[in-house]
């Protein structure tokens, strides 16, 4: 007779118990390590699915956004008319040589025509500024008396020198802003921006401090701080300046934008001292003599050749006399 519930010997119950709670523990891990697993697939899917957000909300926007162009330029440029408020410009002393500049004769100045100055300025050079601050007062005496055409083109040459912040065409994009809904404080804004510019090698203004320059210039309107928040001109700047340095400049012999300021008098380039205002005065009133004699000075008008005359009209030869007829011999 057998039994039918056998004896299990201890040892084999107590390995057969260690296994199958080794199996368990084991199950246990593997379970966890699919949860740990699934949850970085999942964190990473996160982290993708947040950048292509960004990218989508951010960048494709930025890309598709149709360039906006500023308003009340001329020529790219912002025109200095004595209509605008010159006080900033004239607070600074005047130059050695802040006459007319003009040499014409004193009688014929009234039909001279004013000399072009035009200013290509980055807002983060040095030599802009420096330029600005010894020959702003002069510049607006000469606009003030009609004497000369003055214009700034903003241009951004630099917008990699301030840490990653773009300052230099911030500040161009600044200026834009303020000239299109603020027109009668551009000239102020621009003369402040270049006088008093941000440290060398530093991060320059940022949109909430060149908006508030903006305002201290008398364009405190929402509409500019928006304007500069939303750096709705960046594009045109950027494009602008490729344009300059890609193309000679407009009105000269082939002139090509190669650093700021660059300073063009009818067209022709200074390449004298960027702070001697007796310098440039004088090159302005050589360029202005140049300009009116070579207009001036008239040309001999063609004369008619006198008509010719007519030659005096043959003489009939004298007729000629009978020879006297013969007498006769005297009778003898």
């Amino acid at each position: 007779m057998t039994d039918e519930n056998p004896i299990v010997p201890a040892g084999s119950e107590r390995r057969d118990a260690v296994r199958e709670k080794a199996q368990q523990v084991k199950a246990k891990q593997t379970r966890a390590k699919v949860l740990r697993r699934g949850a970085v697939v999942l964190a990473i899917v996160a982290g993708v699915a947040a950048i292509a957000f960004a990218v989508t909300s951010v960048v494709v926007p930025a890309v598709n956004r149709p360039t906006l162009s500023p308003e009340n330029l001329d020529d790219g440029g912002i025109a200095v008319g004595d209509g605008d408020d010159l006080s900033s410009m004239a607070a600074g002393a005047l130059g050695t040589m802040s006459a007319t500049p003009t040499s014409a004769p004193e009688e014929e100045t009234s039909s001279a025509s004013a000399v072009s100055i035009r200013i290509y300025v980055d807002y983060l050079s040095e030599g802009s500024g420096q330029f600005e601050e010894t020959n702003a007062a002069q510049l607006a005496e000469w606009v003030s008396e009609g004497a000369a055409d003055l214009a700034y083109h903003p241009v951004a040459l630099l917008t990699s020198k301030s840490n990653g912040t773009k300052y230099s065409i911030r500040a161009a994009a600044a200026v834009a802003c303020v000239r299109t809904y603020a027109p009668e404080a551009a000239v102020a804004y621009n003369h402040a921006l270049l006088v008093d510019q941000p440290a060398a090698d530093g991060d320059g203004y940022t949109d909430e401090e060149l908006a508030a320059r903006a305002a201290e210039a008398g364009a405190g309107s929402d509409e500019v701080a928006d304007c500069i928040a939303e750096e709705d001109f960046v594009a045109w700047a950027s494009d602008t300046t490729q344009l300059a340095l890609e193309e000679p400049l407009p009105d000269t012999d082939g002139v090509e934008l190669s650093g700021a300021p660059m300073v063009l008098v009818n067209g022709r380039l200074y390449a004298g001292a960027l702070d001697d205002p007796a310098e440039f005065a004088q090159f302005v009133l050589t360029v202005s003599s140049e300009a009116y004699y070579s207009t001036s000075t008239p040309t001999p008008e063609a004369t008619d050749a006198p008509a010719e005359t007519e030659a005096p009209a043959e003489t009939e030869a004298p007729a000629e006399t009978e020879a006297p007829a013969e007498t006769e011999a005297p009778a003898e």
